[in-house]
């Protein structure tokens, strides 16, 4: 690091005195010592090291034969994105050799960044963000040009040789365009199949080739608002006939899909709920209807909640109360089967079936998020890959309890909380947890159930965790996900704050030692509930937005009119958007802030947090801030993910005034450190 903000203190907690001042009590727990000790100050084996060296993300998947493909995100390897094949003789080997980096940029969350057809992969590479085709065996070949065009969620037309994909072009000096384009599969040629609209995504081609199904939107909607499904004949040229509308008169369509017999299905919220529907002679009819969700927002390409078996049956996962489930759908009327398994949350639509098996990301409370193999006729699975390599006992996994609370105007909302969990240690008697209140991403996405490392961190280590879901999150139905429309900023800080005295008042936490953090759309949740409400004693914003106006004014297309509907129309309410801004009202603000940013973030400017500091610690509060090289919106690498998290629990160390068990590095704190 760098700058005013490089210097940085190696700081061991003070064992000597710690250690010095504890009981020990045995008998607790059958054959073993427990110590009573402060809480915060309780030694952990998930270390950050643990966390930021032993884990993976594991994203899109795809199935080719006996081969089942998927992409690792290693923050070992920089972050890098690896396309690995698992064959049928059970052996995983990585595809993609390094430094090649499958990932695209459109849309700046990407997905949808490889497809692979008999044995050769397709996909997009992130430093020139080139379409590759690498056979088996082979070294990776660009079949694109190199200049400024970016690729995502392609389908192999294998009749013609192509690949259909979403092309977004930043050649022009304005909004990068949008159009679904083929792309020769062996050279690289290019014809545009469409274009017009200021979003495209889904193209998704039918078993014959005949017909194109593709999703369109414009601003100021975002794809979980309102989008439309097209579908157009392909002519022998391979060009697209007339387009004709198939659903989506304000609603939010997701998720095209054709079944093997021809039928073109889809998730729509018509109903209220993010439902499973098919096209069929014409018209639409729903497939099921259950107050349930088959869907999560489309903030990333090429997600599928549901494939189709070859008997036509529809392998699908869905969502009720914040908690995920799998299921088998006749699609002839005959129900869904609910399938008893031990799993309690999908990936981000990374479902795929063919033949007699369906392959799929999932977790549970005690279990990390996990590519699974499922034999739709026994119903037996297999675990193909983990995200986290490291074996922790069951003593310091700390299981979610789904609550329920008031957060006004006759509303209740949702959270999940974890309650401090280490059996090696046990708080002093009287004294109750500090309680660190996360709030999630998006600000339409949603808490998750599956073992998290990250909040295992912190509930092993003697904290309270509760993880979210305010209005405005999905999982719950249309109703409580639009909950947040014209109300970001005031549902989602209250919630979060009504959430935080929940727990006070139910006697599970000290309610003066209340701490929030969130990442994205959640560090403003976390910016805003600290400078609106007195009620947290500090929090940490990572790469959160603190001036609504310059997020308007400065991010890119995918989210330029998102505020539109979260905030109002800029500049036309320009008051709300300084009104609900922390930046212009850090006089209120009176507890220590950290903020944690990354230096390349295109999707929240540094700039951001830059400012937010300036101005918390003019004001003569405690604040840190640290700056990460090379880092874009989230952190990928192994050594800022460690980074970050010992500095989020330095920072509460120093607040909260808990001795830390193990040495870790420091921050400067401003007007705290002298």
């Amino acid at each position: 690091m760098r700058g005013r903000w490089g210097r940085v203190n190696r700081v061991v907690g003070g064992r000597v005195g710690l250690w010095g001042s504890i009981m020990l009590v045995v008998g607790l727990e059958v054959g073993r010592m427990v110590v009573v000790a402060p809480y915060g100050s309780w030694q952990s084996p998930i270390t950050a090291d643990l966390i930021a060296g032993g884990a993976v993300g594991l994203g899109q998947i795809a199935l080719d034969g006996d081969d089942v493909y998927w992409v690792e995100m290693r923050p070992a390897e920089g972050g890098r994105m690896v396309v690995v094949r698992r064959g049928a003789d059970g052996v995983a080997v990585d595809v993609t050799p390094a430094p090649y980096n499958v990932r695209t940029r459109v849309h700046e969350y990407g997905g949808g960044a490889f497809l692979v057809q008999d044995g050769v992969v397709f996909f997009a590479n992130f430093s020139d963000q080139r379409i590759y085709r690498q056979e088996r065996g082979g070294a990776p070949r660009a079949i694109t040009p190199e200049g400024p065009l970016r690729y995502a969620d392609g389908v192999f037309d294998a009749g013609r040789g192509r690949i259909i994909c979403v092309r977004e072009d930043h050649s022009g000096g304005g909004e990068a365009v949008n159009a679904v384009v083929g792309v020769d599969a062996g050279g690289g040629g290019q014809v545009t199949l469409f274009e017009g609209a200021d979003f495209c995504a889904a193209p998704r081609l039918s078993p014959d080739g005949g017909t194109l199904a593709w999703l369109v939107w414009d601003h100021p909607n975002m794809p979980w608002d309102s989008t439309t499904l097209l579908a157009a004949p392909v002519g022998a040229d391979g060009l697209l006939g007339a387009a004709e509308v198939v659903a989506g008169d304000g609603d939010s369509v997701l998720q095209p899909l054709w079944s093997p017999s021809g039928e073109l299905h889809f998730v729509s919220d018509r109903s209220g709920w993010w439902n499973l529907y098919r096209w069929r002679d014409g018209a639409v009819e729903p497939v099921l209807t259950m107050e349930a969700e088959f869907a999560r927002p489309q903030w990333v390409f090429d997600p599928a909640a549901y494939g189709f078996l070859e008997d036509g049956r529809i392998v699908c996962s869905y969502v009720r109360r914040g908690v995920w489930g799998l299921g088998v759908i006749d699609a002839d009327g005959g129900g869904m089967e609910r399938l008893d398994l031990p799993w309690s949350e999908m990936g981000r639509g990374e479902l795929r079936a063919a033949g007699r098996r369906a392959v799929f990301s999932a977790g549970a409370p005690d279990r990390a998020m996990s590519v699974v193999s499922l034999d739709a006729d026994t119903g037996a699975t297999e675990v193909l890959r983990e995200a986290h390599s490291g074996a922790v006992g069951d003593g310091y996994i700390s299981l979610p309890e789904a609550v329920e609370f008031d957060t006004g105007g006759g509303r209740t909302a949702h959270a999940f909380y974890y309650a401090p969990r280490n059996a090696d240690f046990a708080g002093p008697a009287g004294e109750l947890p500090p309680l660190l209140v996360k709030s999630h991403g998006g600000p339409t996405a949603a808490a998750s159930t599956a073992l998290d490392l990250g909040v295992q961190f912190w509930t092993s280590r003697g904290f309270g965790v509760v993880d979210v879901n305010y209005g405005g999150s999905v999982g719950y139905g249309t109703e409580y996900r639009r909950r947040l429309n014209g109300a970001w900023g005031v549902v989602d800080v209250a919630d979060c704050v009504n959430a935080a005295r929940f727990l006070a008042d139910r006697g599970d936490v000290d309610r003066e030692r209340l701490a929030i953090d969130g990442a994205s759309a959640g560090g403003y949740t976390t910016l805003a509930a600290l400078t609106f409400y007195d009620v947290f004693r500090a929090g940490a914003s990572y790469y959160g937005v603190s001036d609504l106006a310059a997020l308007a004014q400065e991010t890119h297309k995918f989210e330029a009119r998102y505020l539109d509907s979260l905030v109002g129309p800029y500049p036309e309410r320009r008051d709300l958007y300084r009104e609900r801004s922390p930046i212009h009202y850090t006089d209120r603000l009176s507890c220590p802030l950290l903020l944690l940013q990354g230096l390349e973030d295109a999707i929240v400017p540094p700039n951001q947090a830059e400012m937010m500091f300036d101005a918390v610690r003019g004001k003569g509060i405690a604040a840190a801030c640290v700056l990460f090289e090379g880092e874009q919106h989230g952190f990928r690498r192994a050594e800022n993910i460690r980074r970050a998290l010992e500095a989020e629990l330095y920072f509460y160390s120093r607040v909260f005034g808990f001795e830390l068990a193990d040495a870790v590095a420091g921050v400067v704190i401003e007007n705290l450190d002298g």
